[in-house]
């Protein structure tokens, strides 16, 4: 069975497949009300799976006549590395970022399903490493170190 929050993301990147100018305008109670839910449970869908990480643009107008916009960022395979090399570079990664990263680079076409299954092996490893700030680093330095190697093939 479908969750809620698995229904509305497949029916908002429907709307984006269809839409003909690259975004969707929606008003959060609109679509909470379609979906006979909370607005708060709408944001909860917007904030975990419509992030950067995974390729999405979400804006925020407030107001009477204000509207979520929803953009699906459209960047070359070059853009994206950098996007995510920087992210990394910045600051600690955590995992569910890190599998955000390793999807994009996925359905980017910048890694095999091998390749992928092959860095989750990895990340899954580093659950041995009891110290949180320890993982994270170690989990950072592995994704910058992918993330080199494809820059340089």
């Amino acid at each position: 069975m479908s969750s809620l929050a698995s229904n509305m993301e497949t029916y908002l990147k429907k709307l984006l497949r269809l839409s003909a100018v690259g975004y969707i305008d929606i008003k959060r109670k609109e679509l909470a009300a379609k979906f006979k839910c909370v607005p708060s449970q709408v944001n909860y869908v917007l904030e975990t799976r419509f992030t950067l990480e995974k390729g999405y643009l979400v804006e925020s107008k407030r107001g009477g006549k204000g509207y979520l916009r929803i953009r699906q960022l459209d960047v070359s395979s070059e853009e994206l590395l950098s996007m995510i090399l920087e992210e990394i570079i910045e600051g600690q990664i955590t995992d569910n970022k890190a599998r955000d990263f390793m999807q994009r680079l996925f359905d980017g076409r910048l890694i095999s399903f091998r390749e992928w299954r092959m860095m989750e092996a990895v990340l899954d490893s580093l659950n041995y490493i009891e110290d949180d700030t320890l993982r994270a680093e170690f989990r950072g330095w592995m994704l910058k170190k992918v993330l080199f190697t494809l820059i340089s093939f």
